[in-house]
């Protein structure tokens, strides 16, 4: 910082490192003439939970038989019904794996407890954890790794 050029480049990035580490909108440094202000926008995430849908009545209760889809789940529309569907809860891009070498979190057969993490939503380049509602083996997947998912569509079946 030279007398001529009060400017300091070196604290406007360390004010900016501050306003990450602390979840900060903005902050404002003066020191004598030099007055500075780093803000960073914040855009408001809003996620909505579907309501369950309610029960047949036991009259007239009909069960569909699943139909088959690749890998010898339910076909993604079909999976949209099913008891034990896990949708969506956001917008977002679904990862299957926590990193692109490692092992996928659950695949078709596998044996899940509540709470058990199944894939990751990325919406907003923050990383949401989508976790198992119940326990059970995971029968049907309807996503691929990176593949963009709407709210409330199917993710996966867990019987």
């Amino acid at each position: 910082m030279s007398k001529n050029d009060p400017f300091d480049p070196e604290l406007v990035r360390e004010l900016a490192k501050l306003i990450n580490e602390t979840d900060l909108s903005e902050i404002e440094v003066e020191k004598g003439d030099l007055r500075i202000r780093v803000a960073r926008r914040i855009e408001a995430v809003q996620v909505q939970v579907a309501a369950p849908a309610p029960a047949p009545a036991p009259a007239m209760a009909a069960v569909a038989a699943p139909v088959p889809g690749p890998g010898g789940g339910l076909d993604r529309k079909a999976g949209a019904g099913h008891p034990g569907s896990v949708p969506s809860p956001m917008v977002g891009t679904a990862y299957r794996r926590p990193s692109p070498e490692a092992k996928l979190f659950v695949d078709v057969g596998s044996t899940v407890a509540a709470g058990d993490k199944l894939l990751l939503i990325e919406a907003m380049k923050t990383f949401n954890e989508i976790l198992a509602p119940r326990a059970g083996t995971v029968t049907a997947v309807f996503v691929e790794d990176g593949q963009p998912v709407e709210f409330g569509e199917p993710l996966l079946v867990i019987e």
